[in-house]
């Protein structure tokens, strides 16, 4: 990090306001934006109005640490919210070879923030999109330019609205006796209410709020959906390659994964470790979970050490359980995955590459291997391990996804249903279309990810021609409630009668 990031951090931590604080400071087209905390200077983009790094709660540093989002303080003057904040502390992405590497660019001061991205032009107020990053529960930003909001919400004519919430230990270490429970998702509702407050000074409608992510970004917003604390919050959810397979973790499995976190930190569960785990520097807990992590490790699992805790906040039921019952019933959902979503996760792996039929029985749990012989009797080509890697997808992405729009549909309220086929640039790899491949495709921001396998080599015009599609559709459903509008294709929802999926190529 640099030494302008931490500087930076001081003044507005101490609420001075950052007007004149130095050259190139002030855009040279600005709006001025007051919300509940003080105003904020954007920057006109265009046709877009952006403003970025915006505050939604206070720095979760010394007693907050481990602690639940409180409020930011208020500040004096106009504050400049022209540049993201920083990501909040966490390890490499364990996809980094996929979708490309990233400058280490975190601060556990001044990481909550979030993004808005709004077209300039005045009007009736527009339906909003509060969209949340994946990677894992571990990893990501959401003021990284790969989500750059303002592309999409000029193709749809709505505001984006991205955010950070807190990952890894500092967001779902569960020692709830200490206040750590499920803190990441306590973050995320803090941003729900955020936007609730503040966004109709963007030019949004609090009314019409679609809450949406990506794999552990998608499973977090069908989890703010169904609870009853944010659900009152959302209109509509857009859920892109949730793994709706992996269950929430169990609170006898996240106290002893605590224990064992806890443990290699030289910390004794039995004392009150609150003060401990707020006096160590950041890194040593971030190391010490990457060490949990190792430990932990299983070759056919994408779980991660912590994540959501069932019976913790916000997670009242079973999310699946709670969708069946009808949580669901009066909001609109969208909800899709890739074709190969597993094969980011596996694909890559030598011991899966390399596996043998034994192998992959042995990872599968298959021992009677009816299972692998009904998925190797449809695809005679393939290898053990590209076997695993579809099993993989089907049980912890598809299955789960469908499960979803077969309850909404048999209760009256049909979801729109996708998957995302156009393989990634790298045929060599044969990886097909991956976990995260349309992700440049619903952001248009193909030049953020030119240093990923994904788009090496993409023709840039058909690149184009499907975010207007996919980023198109999904946009008209923010606004609309139904993903169909002009140039756009005919999308029908899925049905008991008739299991209606699109189809992007």
């Amino acid at each position: 990090m640099s030494n302008e990031w931490n500087d930076d951090n001081r003044r507005r931590e101490h609420g001075r306001p950052t007007e004149g604080a130095g050259p190139g400071t002030q855009p040279h087209r600005s709006t001025v934006v007051t919300t509940d905390r003080g105003r904020i200077r954007g920057e006109d983009e265009g046709p877009v109005r952006s403003f970025r790094g915006i505050p939604y709660a206070a720095s979760p540093v010394g007693d907050l640490r481990f602690a639940p989002p409180r409020p930011h303080p208020y500040w004096a003057g106009i504050r400049d919210t022209v540049r993201s904040g920083p990501s909040v502390p966490q390890g490499p992405a364990r996809l980094e070879r996929l979708v490309g590497p990233r400058t280490p660019d975190w601060s556990e001061a001044n990481c909550l923030t979030l993004n808005v991205w709004a077209p300039r032009t005045s009007g009736a107020p527009r339906p909003v999109l509060v969209w949340f990053h994946g990677g894992g529960f571990t990893s990501g930003c959401g003021g990284w330019d790969w989500y750059d909001g303002a592309r999409l919400a000029l193709l749809g004519d709505i505001v984006v609205v991205t955010a950070n919430y807190r990952l890894g230990p500092l967001g779902f270490l569960y020692r709830p006796e200490m206040g750590a429970d499920n803190l990441g998702l306590r973050d995320q509702g803090a941003v729900l209410r955020w936007v609730h407050d503040n966004i109709a000074a963007f030019g949004g409608d609090p009314r019409t709020i679609t809450v949406g992510g990506q794999s552990a970004g998608a499973w977090t917003a069908l989890l703010l959906a169904v609870d009853p604390e944010t659900g009152p919050l959302i209109r509509r959810v857009l859920v892109q390659s949730a793994p709706l397979g992996l269950p929430e973790q169990t609170r006898d499995a996240a106290r002893a994964a605590a224990v064992h976190y806890l443990a290699l930190l030289g910390l004794i569960p039995g004392d009150d470790p609150a003060g401990g785990l707020r006096a160590l520097p950041v890194e040593h807990l971030l190391r010490t979970y990457a060490g949990l992590g190792r430990d932990m490790a299983a070759t056919a699992s994408v779980a991660p050490p912590m994540y959501p805790v069932l019976g913790g906040f916000g997670v009242r039921r079973g999310l699946r359980e709670s969708v069946r019952e009808g949580a669901l019933a009066d909001k609109d959902v969208l909800i899709g995955t890739t074709r190969e979503e597993a094969a980011a996760f596996f694909g890559l792996n030598p011991a899966v590459r390399e596996a043998g039929r034994v192998d992959v029985l042995r990872m599968m749990r298959d021992e009677g291997g009816r299972v692998y012989e009904r998925y190797a009797t449809r695809r005679p080509e393939a290898t053990p391990g590209q076997v695993f890697t579809e099993v993989m997808s089907d049980r912890i992405f598809h299955a789960g996804t469908h499960d979803v729009a077969r309850a909404r549909a048999w209760q009256g309220h049909p979801a729109y249903l996708y998957r995302f086929d156009r393989p990634i640039a790298a045929p060599e790899l044969g990886l097909g279309a991956p976990h995260c491949a349309e992700l440049p495709y619903l952001f248009g921001t193909f030049d953020a990810f030119a240093e990923s396998l994904m788009l090496r080599g993409v023709d840039r015009a058909a690149a184009t021609e499907l975010f207007a599609t996919f980023g198109g559709a999904l946009a008209a459903f923010v606004a609309t409630g139904s993903p169909n509008g002009p140039g756009l294709p005919t999308w029908s929802p899925h049905s008991p009668k008739s299991a209606e999926t699109m189809f992007f190529r």
